[in-house]
């Protein structure tokens, strides 16, 4: 099945004014871009009925994938997140805030915390994964499970060079 879409249009504008470019990066990446921007939206949509947005999401996401106890320190949370120290302290205050995370003393370091969530994060975070999910499943709906697999390899594959 072959359809048009907006970076066709674009693509046919660059052949006619420069056909000696080889546009076929600037076809994926646009592509890339576009889908970025309506699934990140979609899914920011998504999680507002839980009080939170996407970079609350990472944080509690991190740490409920972290397994029992759901704790990690500032450091390992900034790592996993590629945020600065800062980021990641801005976006502890305002979860803590919320009575989502708490941040509890080490027991190897008086001087260093761990960041654990608390049974409400762990709620919201359960209920938030699941919605964000749904709106993806919704967005690639129309592509049969052999081709949403088929993508995902691809952008795995495209990804691997660098480490991402």
């Amino acid at each position: 099945m072959s359809t048009t879409d907006g970076v066709d249009r674009i693509i046919d504008q660059w052949r006619a004014e420069r056909p000696d470019l080889d546009t076929t990066a600037m076809a994926v990446f646009g592509r890339i871009f576009r889908l970025s921007r309506l699934a990140g939206d979609a899914v920011e949509q998504a999680y507002a009925p839980y009080g939170i947005g996407r970079p609350e999401f990472d944080v509690l996401a991190t740490l409920r994938r972290a397994g029992e106890p759901f704790q990690l320190s500032p450091g390992a949370l900034a790592a996993s997140m590629m945020l600065s120290t800062g980021g990641t302290t801005a976006r502890l205050d305002r979860l803590e805030r919320a009575g989502l995370v708490v941040r509890l003393p080490s027991p190897t370091d008086r001087r260093s915390v761990q960041v654990q969530l608390t049974t409400k994060g762990r709620d919201v975070i359960d209920q938030a994964v699941g919605a964000g999910l749904a709106e993806q499943r919704r967005l690639l709906s129309h592509l049969p499970p052999g081709k949403q697999k088929q993508l995902a390899d691809l952008l795995r594959e495209t990804l691997a060079p660098r480490g991402l």
